[in-house]
């Protein structure tokens, strides 16, 4: 229960819900376009990687939301630090041994003239987003404060923060994760699978270059990914996300780091040599979670707020922006009635599909992925190399993957 007095009262068009990466961006993007946007988070954004409790885990924004972030003023921040994932390798390791058995790369010149996209540190993101929204004087970023309630009208909305403000908005978007203390306002439910994973986050430096190669490895429990990084103390480095039931995935959290070495080296299949700890280990629950609706009276959900997936196929912040990008094409349509009934119908009917859709698909690649029967794991590998066979089918699966619908 929250106590507190009323401090103030606030008018803007937009309120968000949350300071994470997605809130941010979508700070910085409606502020950009003119919209008055306060943004609350009740958790100060951490942008330094040496604090404790910084986001470590990296972010890959593909192909189609560079455009977006250019809109917003933040892609010539991010560039500069931007690692470019020009191939998506997929390495079968699913027999007997712990050795590649199949590879196969997916190359972005297939289909583009650009990268797939490009890797970010998460705590950097953060760093870099929030010195944008602080050139934008018609948005207030108000850290350390977080959402309590929510009284929705035909014509507005009226939230009260955890120190007593009231702010009336025209639309509030909730983009405050999972467990989306808005959606929760809202009355939206969700649904959620559980799968029994958790993920192993951390970086690594190894000896062979990573040459702008994103590395998926499979074998059982769930992919190891090699995500890109610029170099570490002169040596190539990549971000891992290694994901296995949830025992082992602790088990492995509190390996001492030379036998963690080891162990991520085997599972690793030797892709790129020996393997070193750059980085603290963090652990993440691996869920799927959609909500049954994106939108409520005068209230938008974005991101993780709406739906949650497993990291594969670098869709769940993408799917974010997207998310993002379409709510900001219809308040940009009719500035004079954004957030009303008819624009968040629309938004629910332009975004609820394709989520579906792809939250079904991400999970059906991460049961796929999660094989232990021998005849299963040879039944995974004989599917990607008859995607890759086929080049037509290969060639759209990469566009849907870059957010194309299909």
């Amino acid at each position: 229960m929250f106590t507190y007095m009323i401090k103030t009262a606030v008018t803007t068009d937009i309120f968000i819900s949350g300071g994470g990466v997605a809130g941010l961006t979508a700070a910085a993007a409606f502020g950009a376009a003119g919209f008055s946007v306060v943004i609350a988070d009740p958790m100060p954004p951490i942008t330094d990687q040496a604090v404790k409790g910084a986001d470590l885990r990296t972010t890959a924004f593909l192909q189609p939301a560079r455009e977006f972030l250019m809109a917003a003023g933040l892609w010539n921040r991010l560039a500069p630090f931007a690692t470019p994932l020009q191939i998506m390798r997929i390495v079968d390791a699913g027999g007997a041994e712990p050795i590649p058995r199949m590879t196969r790369d997916f190359d972005a010149a297939d289909i583009s003239d650009l990268p797939f996209g490009w890797n970010l540190s998460n705590w950097l993101l953060r760093r870099e987003i929030v010195a944008r929204i602080a050139e934008l004087p018609n948005v207030d970023f108000r850290s350390g404060v977080g959402f309590a309630t929510l009284l929705t009208r035909t014509n507005e909305a009226r939230v009260t923060l955890t120190d007593g403000t009231r702010i009336t908005a025209k639309l509030v978007i909730g983009a405050d994760g999972r467990h989306s203390p808005v959606r929760q306002a809202a009355g939206i439910e969700s649904k959620t699978t559980r799968y029994g994973q958790k993920a192993v986050t951390f970086a690594v430096t190894h000896e062979a270059p990573h040459n702008n190669v994103s590395t998926e490895i499979h074998r059982s429990g769930g992919p190891f990914t090699l995500v890109p990084l610029p170099d570490h103390d002169g040596k190539p480095c990549s971000a891992v996300v290694w994901m296995k039931d949830g025992p082992q995935a602790n088990r492995l959290a509190m390996l001492p780091e030379p036998e963690f070495n080891v162990e991520a080296t085997l599972r690793s299949a030797g892709t790129y040599g020996p393997l070193t700890l750059a980085s603290p280990r963090m652990v993440w629950p691996i869920i799927s979670q959609i909500a049954d609706r994106m939108t409520g009276e005068r209230v938008a959900l974005v991101a993780e707020a709406a739906h949650v997936v497993p990291p594969i196929g670098a869709q769940g912040l993408n799917m974010s922006l997207s998310d993002v990008a379409s709510l900001l094409d219809l308040a940009q349509a009719d500035r004079d009635t954004f957030g009303s009934a008819d624009m968040l119908a629309k938004y629910h009917r332009s975004r609820h599909p394709d989520i579906s859709l792809r939250v079904r698909g991400v999970s059906l690649l991460n049961r796929a992925s999660q094989a232990e029967n021998p005849l299963l794991r040879d039944l995974r590998a004989k599917g990607i190399e008859a995607v890759y066979g086929l080049a037509p089918l290969r060639k759209t699966l990469m566009k849907l993957g870059l957010g194309a619908k299909g």
